[in-house]
């Protein structure tokens, strides 16, 4: 994977999760939180694409549905593990 898709995949993952905050609301722990889950749920998404050859939504070198969908799904298992 070269370096401008790491950085696009980076970007996307780090506005989902920006959105995820904006949407849910929380302290500052909570962005950093969201924003470290959403990095692992995307690049796991990623992996499970390069692992079964499942194609989602690609764009370029990247697979951004699976990576949102796995960005998504792990911010919400997150948000709903330290729910208050």
């Amino acid at each position: 994977m070269t370096l401008p898709a790491v950085l696009f995949g980076l970007v996307v993952s780090l506005l989902a999760s920006a959105l995820f905050h904006a949407v849910r609301g929380g302290s500052g722990w909570r962005l950093l939180l969201y924003l470290g889950l959403s990095l692992l749920g995307f690049m796991l998404g990623q992996a499970v694409v390069i692992w079964l050859g499942f194609v989602f939504f690609k764009f370029g070198a990247l697979d951004l549905g699976m990576g949102m969908i796995g960005s998504v799904l792990f911010m919400a298992v997150g948000a709903w593990l330290v729910r208050q």
